[in-house]
């Protein structure tokens, strides 16, 4: 590859959350980095990353206006700016995790009761969640906690190379993943994971192309949730717990969990739409209180159309 080459290549690379380039950044710091530097330069990466990406910026005002609606320009942006340093920070947490430092992963489970009746009907659980803040540390946590053996469904990267570092931090810490794509075999895995009473965790908040989903409305607007979690739901007889994550400090995570939803063994469209109002609502309850802590930067996928 030539030098003009390579730099168009970096520039792409800066411009696109989700590149290898910028996780390697953080990956370095935390492998290299002393330990000031460690804990407090999160919220400078945050802002540059940022600054780095005006897009993003854009979609995350949008975002906060879904959620609190319009306010002043100096308070959007300052929240705009949090979202951010949580999303620096949390990225942060996780390589630290599956590092060699000795700092380890805290989490309060809230409500645990939900969770902990769903998993004594000995039929698996199957745990909708969103990309909110240390979401990942639920998977360690809920493990640590209960016992459970938790799998997490996720759609293949935009960047192999991205993806192959983040799956290795996720591995370090017994974060177990599985990525699929449009395989409708691809349910299989899933449902005998769920007949050995394991944990099923799947994001909810974004519906990658040609993944079929579910109308719903979130923050009064036309939003579509995935239908999986569903139709696994229904062919396993495993509820469906939301499970949303938040971070309340360095390394330190906070565990909210509803109701159970369950579904029958065949049900019809109006109980579909009824069990994806429900998880809906859930995750539109959690985001209204944390709206900084809802990273999704991610254009069209789950919003069908907002001005």
């Amino acid at each position: 590859m030539d030098l003009s080459s390579r730099l168009r290549a970096l520039l792409d690379d800066l411009r696109r959350h989700d590149s290898v380039l910028w996780r390697r950044a953080v990956d370095a710091g935390v492998t290299y980095g002393p330990d000031f530097l460690v804990r407090h330069s999160p919220a400078l990466f945050g802002l540059v990353f940022g600054a780095a990406l005006p897009e993003q910026r854009r979609i995350v005002r949008r975002n906060l206006r879904l959620a609190l609606g319009q306010r002043g320009a100096l308070d959007e942006y300052r929240d705009v700016a949090r979202v951010f340093i949580n999303f620096a920070s949390c990225l942060t947490d996780a390589f630290i995790a599956g590092s060699s430092r000795p700092d380890r992963l805290t989490g309060l489970c809230v409500n645990d009761e939900h969770f902990t009746s769903a998993f004594r009907r000995g039929l698996g659980v199957i745990v909708v969640t969103a990309h909110t803040g240390g979401w990942q540390a639920a998977a360690p946590l809920l493990r640590s906690v209960h016992a459970a053996d938790v799998l997490i469904v996720m759609q293949r990267e935009r960047d192999s190379r991205a993806q192959a570092i983040q799956d290795g931090t996720r591995e370090r810490v017994g974060v177990r993943m599985q990525h699929v794509d449009d395989d409708p075999l691809a349910i299989l895995p899933l449902l005998a994971h769920l007949r050995r009473q394991g944990v099923v965790a799947i994001q909810i908040d974004r519906l990658p192309a040609g993944m079929r989903g579910r109308d719903v409305e979130l923050f009064g607007m036309p939003w579509r949730v995935p239908e999986g979690p569903l139709h696994l739901a229904a062919a396993s007889g495993a509820p469906i717990v939301p499970v949303f994550t938040r971070r309340t400090g360095f390394m330190k995570y906070e565990i909210c969990i509803a109701p159970p939803i369950s579904l029958p063994r065949r049900p019809g469209p109006s109980e579909l739409d009824i069990a994806a109002r429900q998880i809906t609502a859930e995750m539109e309850r959690f985001l209204r209180a944390n709206p900084t802590q809802w990273f999704h930067f991610e254009q069209n996928q789950g919003i069908l159309s907002h001005k």
